[in-house]
């Protein structure tokens, strides 16, 4: 009997119809589906993301070794996935052929070889491989498989997970322990990806900070409803600005009429990276909330598989067809016919081994959410408008002088739309100047505006990703989830605008002083290389591991020669004193309610304990920030809370509140004994 082995539910289900005659679904523990393929049985199994993950072998730092085992014996909230994992121990048992059929990439490979090593036990397993979730394409993977795993591919997938966490614990270990031992508490953490990341956006940051605005002044002239722009940009004092005014105010004559025509060919096909970027340009979606619907359009069989740099769409992904098929929905059947029956696209240079551009299936949406329509239709529209012709644009500068001072001004109009019609997200100007060589004429006003320079601009949650990228740090898939990483721990705030939080800069400040090499970028590249190497087979992972360890141990025993000093920067740039330590705010005694440490977790506790008792609960693996509000219903304080991959919320701290009577449990919270808790606090 075969067991095929998915990601998710919902791609055991596509798998299953794809492949299967007469499909069953079980619903013992975990679903699955049973299938009959010419009088074969096959199981399809999913997983639910990863199933195993590493457990570090220390509670100290550094940490060097780890091993794998499943998440819901890591993390009490994955405790659903125990169900699935028995299912899948359960129906191994029963099989004699292996397929894995998870996601055609490094995390999928990962998944795959996890479950199939440490909970099938099996010793050969072959691989399906598919770029979408169509019938045509998981039938074509399952009749035609790929004979193995890619273990390269595996290995490298393995490798990252090893260094991230082995990086990411060591030294969130090794700042909650300098912080610790100067004499307070407070969460904080850094990674091997998000360190370099936060580096990047808080020396930007200071540059904002550190910036002086100047004033320079800007000299226009209205011609026949026209502005034009003295040529000189900023001009330096207010008395010569005037001075030009004065020379302006006068007739003059056209200088120069100068017209060029130019060609704009068809964009690339989407990679994930552009992808992003144009979905946070046009409608505003973060990267990962682009991500996430995304993958909801790949499970549902309507565009490909979205973690891709590529920029190639194959001529073996039937375009033709594809193309056909979207001409039988409403929406693109007139834009299709543009094409005029073009099939060849035009592609990037980017490749991906795994997987194609990102592009439509051809199958028809139904019941699509509003942002996924949206997504849909940029993807569609992206993908159409590779088959499409040139635009063509002119541009025309025209120059006035008035009175021996010159003034520009440009417009540009579209003289054939070619891919423009069809990418109709893009909109460039249309605007004609109507002027003549020598033309005699006067401006209606001549007028100077004072002005600041401006500091740079901060990075958009699109533009740090596609930096990222340019830098070759992180990966396609896990940039995004970096950022959120960042925002969830509360060192950079603004959605669309990126602040570094005074938090975030106070732990950037101190590991640059201290420990730089945290922050390296060139440190975090060289393993991205070298992980890129393990997967085309040209460097053993050992070998990486190996010269991973030894830069944590060097750093973590450079870390600890100053970890009280490190503490002492921490408090201080943190603005945290013994005696004002995580205050959320006042206590009804009028002492302060400050986070603090039990065996039993995280509480909050009053300042003047053991003379009050009061404690109150909070959210598991949270991080909790102080609003300086108090509840309208019972006058405690409220708390932001934040949590890794969830919706930030704010809440009154006492969970008796009638603020809370809607709530329907509260499983989050840790039961914490008032006496206990106090009297072992850590």
């Amino acid at each position: 009997m075969k067991l095929i082995i998915a990601e998710k539910p919902n791609s055991a289900q596509k798998i299953a119809s794809a492949i299967g005659e007469k499909v069953i679904k079980k619903t013992e523990g975990g679903s699955y589906f049973e299938v009959e393929r010419k009088g074969e049985k096959i199981l399809i199994v999913p997983a639910v993301g990863h199933l195993y993950g590493l457990k570090p072998k220390n509670s100290g730092y550094p940490v060097l070794e780890a091993e794998w085992i499943p998440t819901y014996e890591i993390n009490k909230t994955s405790a659903y996935t125990k169900q699935y994992l028995t299912t899948i121990k359960k129906m191994a048992k029963e099989a004699s052929e292996f397929i894995a059929a998870t996601d055609f990439d490094v995390e999928g490979e990962v998944i795959a070889a996890n479950i199939l090593e440490f909970a099938c036990n099996a010793k050969r397993a072959k691989r399906m491989k598919f770029s979408t979730l169509t019938k045509e394409d998981l039938e074509e993977a399952f009749l035609n498989p790929l004979p193995s795993l890619l273990n390269e591919v595996k290995d490298a997938g393995r490798t990252r997970h090893f260094l991230d966490l082995m990086w990411g614990l060591s030294f969130s270990r090794a700042l909650m322990s300098s912080i610790q031992k100067a004499g307070t508490f407070k969460i904080l953490s850094i990674g091997r990806v998000q360190g370099p990341t936060l580096k990047i956006l808080s020396e930007r940051e200071k540059e904002i900070q550190a910036f002086k605005s100047t004033p320079y002044w800007q000299v226009t002239a209205i011609i026949k409803n026209t502005k034009f722009n003295h040529e000189k940009e900023k001009i330096p004092s207010k008395e010569e600005a005037e001075e030009i005014k004065k020379k302006s105010n006068t007739t003059g004559f056209v200088k120069q009429v100068e017209e060029n025509t130019h060609v704009q060919n068809p964009p690339f096909p989407f990679d994930l990276t552009s992808l992003q970027v144009e979905a946070y340009r046009y409608f505003g979606f973060s990267p990962s909330q682009t991500l996430k619907i995304a993958q909801t359009l790949y499970e549902q069989a309507l565009t490909s598989y979205p973690r891709t740099s590529s920029q190639k769409l194959p001529e073996q992904l039937n375009l033709k067809k594809i193309i056909q098929n979207l001409s039988q929905q409403e929406e693109y059947k007139k834009t299709i016919e543009l094409l005029k029956g073009k099939t060849k696209p035009r592609e990037g240079p980017k490749e991906d081994p795994a997987h194609p551009a990102i592009h439509p299936t051809g199958s028809s949406p139904n019941a699509l959410t509003s942002d996924q329509k949206k997504l849909y239709d940029l993807i569609t529209r992206r993908f159409l408008a590779c088959f499409s012709t040139p635009a063509k644009r002119s541009t025309k500068k025209v120059v006035v002088d008035l009175g021996g001072e010159n003034y520009n001004a440009e417009a540009g109009k579209t003289i054939e739309k070619g891919w423009l019609e069809v990418y109709q997200y893009l909109k460039p100007e249309e605007k004609e100047l109507n002027f003549e060589k020598d033309e005699k004429l006067k401006p209606e006003k001549v007028e100077m505006e004072e002005k600041q320079t401006e500091p740079p601009s901060r990075y958009s949650p699109a533009s740090i990703v596609k930096k990222l990228e340019n830098m070759n740090i992180g990966t396609k898939a896990t940039r995004a989830e970096i950022l959120e990483t960042l925002y969830s721990r509360g060192y950079i705030e603004g959605k669309k605008s990126i602040i570094v939080t005074p938090f975030g800069l106070g732990v950037f400040n101190v590991l640059e002083k201290h420990s730089p090499e945290i922050l390296s970028e060139k440190l975090t590249k060289k393993f991205e290389n070298e992980m890129e190497l393990i997967q085309e087979g040209k460097k053993k992972s050992d070998e990486v591991v190996s010269e991973g360890k030894e830069v944590v141990v060097k750093l973590s025993d450079q870390f600890k020669k100053n970890e009280l000093e490190i503490g002492k920067e921490l408090i201080q740039q943190l603005n945290i004193t013994k005696n004002n330590r995580n205050i959320l705010g006042k206590c009804s005694c009028g002492g302060d309610l400050t986070i603090k440490k039990s065996i039993y977790g995280y509480f909050v506790g009053c300042s003047n304990y053991p003379n009050c008792r009061i404690i109150y609960p909070l959210p598991r693996n949270s991080l909790v920030i102080p609003t300086g509000k108090v509840c309208p219903q019972c006058g405690t304080p409220i708390v932001k809370i934040s949590r890794k991959g969830k919706k930030t919320f704010t809440m009154c701290l006492d969970p008796k509140c009638k603020t809370k009577e809607s709530w329907k449990s509260n499983q989050n919270y840790k039961n914490v004994k008032p006496t206990e808790a106090n009297e072992k606090q850590v």
